[in-house]
């Protein structure tokens, strides 16, 4: 009976063994999928936007009919054929992480979801938009670990949270950051039994995109640093300007995306190709007006803001800005990751013109971490993940007080941070349309 007994218990521990084992090594074969997923639209980004800049070496004035068409066929494709694709997809993950089974998740992180990213955020970037793929990364991501959790013995959330976490290790090559991101933003919690899963995940994400790209900083490495004394003016003063300028870009986005009343949101709900053609004109016009500075994910221009490597446009965050924000409320795939931290060096580099013994690169970096935590209020993720894409670890301090100090001039514009209020208006929608699937015929 004690021999039998004893078979039976190690029987049941081998099987557990068996399916802790397997989930663990799903964990590590979707963090490498998602690295090659982010290579890969890295690659698509990159080649777009070259692919843009060629069509206006023959007129930039052939953005005023290639980016609203753009505009509208990106619209088109993300209503029509990839519903649920629409904008940075952050929000999608974070709705489906709150949603209480598979079967509600699935609409918004399907494979079919994540192709579509891929197809139409390239297309957004090949006619202009001022959006990022860093952001889209994070809904493909945990559209390839929810697909892989279904072969998991046990399925749960912390697959969706391991492929966000590990999009935005592989897409910034900030490992630390990814798993910052995952625990502020996506989840903002902390799970014992899920944390070395995650880390598995971002650890395989981080080595596919090592062995392929090689080792880098996003920015490239900077030796900027802030002396103590009076030149920390520039901490307070710039964290409130940068702060209050995300806030206001997420309060307009949060508007725009829940709707209006009145006859400009009927008009808006009723026509979402023409309004996005429309933001499309309005983005084209952007890119005049600044000398083509605006278009794409604006990694150039903060890299050679933050190296001074050119001479300071002190008009290009304004128009950065107002192009991202045209972007954005068009509703054509696209992050603002990128454009985001592109703007808050513009903007950081405008206040050179008070600041002029300040170092350029120690104000650009605040201002970048400023400006992205008033957008997305996460405050450490902001801090971390520039500090990582720099490789500047003399600034983290500065860094640490500006992301604090922009966080509450943020929240004095708007209550919330933009993915967790876009995610609410999302997860609502899902809820309801559940519910009326679930609701017995004879209910009105």
């Amino acid at each position: 009976m004690k021999i039998n007994r004893y078979a039976a218990h190690l029987g049941v521990r081998s099987r557990i063994a068996f399916k802790r084992w397997s989930r663990r090594l799903l964990f590590l074969v979707g963090g490498v999928l998602v690295g090659l997923a982010a290579i890969a639209m890295a690659y698509l980004a990159d080649h777009a936007q070259a692919l843009f800049g060629k069509v206006l070496s023959y007129s930039p004035y052939m953005a005023l009919l290639v980016t609203p068409v753009g505009f509208g066929l990106a619209t088109i494709l993300a209503i029509r054929v990839f519903p649920n694709s629409q904008g940075s997809g952050i929000p999608q993950v974070i709705a489906a992480l709150k949603l209480p089974d598979q079967e509600a998740r699935a609409p918004l992180v399907s494979l079919r979801v994540a192709f579509g990213k891929i197809v139409v955020m390239t297309l957004g970037l090949l006619c202009g938009a001022s959006t990022g793929r860093e952001g889209p990364t994070v809904q493909v991501g945990g559209s390839i670990m929810f697909a892989i959790g279904q072969w998991a013995p046990f399925r749960q959330p912390g697959f969706l949270l391991a492929g966000s976490a590990a999009g935005v290790a592989a897409a910034f090559n900030t490992p630390l950051a990814g798993i910052v991101f995952g625990i502020e933003e996506m989840s903002r919690s902390f799970e014992m039994r899920t944390s070395g899963l995650i880390i598995g995940a971002v650890i395989a994400a981080g080595l596919t995109s090592l062995a392929i790209v090689g080792d880098y900083n996003y920015f490239g490495s900077t030796g900027a640093v802030l002396p103590l004394g009076r030149a920390w003016i520039v901490v307070p003063v710039c964290a409130v300007i940068c702060g209050v300028a995300g806030g206001v870009f997420s309060r307009i986005l949060i508007m725009f995306a829940n709707g209006f009343s009145g006859p400009v949101g009927t008009t808006i709900r009723r026509h979402p190709v023409a309004f996005a053609v429309a933001c499309g004109l309005g983005v084209a016009l952007c890119g005049i007006f600044s000398s083509e500075h605006v278009y794409g994910t604006g990694y150039e221009q903060a890299r050679a803001i933050i190296h001074s490597t050119d001479t300071i446009d002190y008009s290009y965050g304004p128009w950065k800005y107002l192009a991202t924000l045209l972007s954005a409320i068009s509703g054509i795939p696209g992050g603002i990751f990128a454009p985001s931290l592109a703007i808050g060096a513009g903007l950081a580099s405008d206040l050179s013109l008070f600041f002029p013994h300040t170092p350029i690169g120690a104000l650009v970096l605040i201002g970048m971490v400023s400006y992205l935590t008033g957008v997305v209020q996460a405050p450490i993720t902001a801090f971390v993940i520039t500090s990582e894409m720099t490789n500047d670890h003399a600034m983290v301090i500065p860094l640490m007080a500006s992301a604090l100090i922009a966080n509450a001039a943020s929240k004095a514009v708007v209550s919330e941070g933009l993915y967790h209020a876009l995610a609410k208006s999302i997860f609502r929608t899902r809820t309801e349309a559940t519910a009326a699937k679930d609701r017995p015929a004879h209910i009105p």
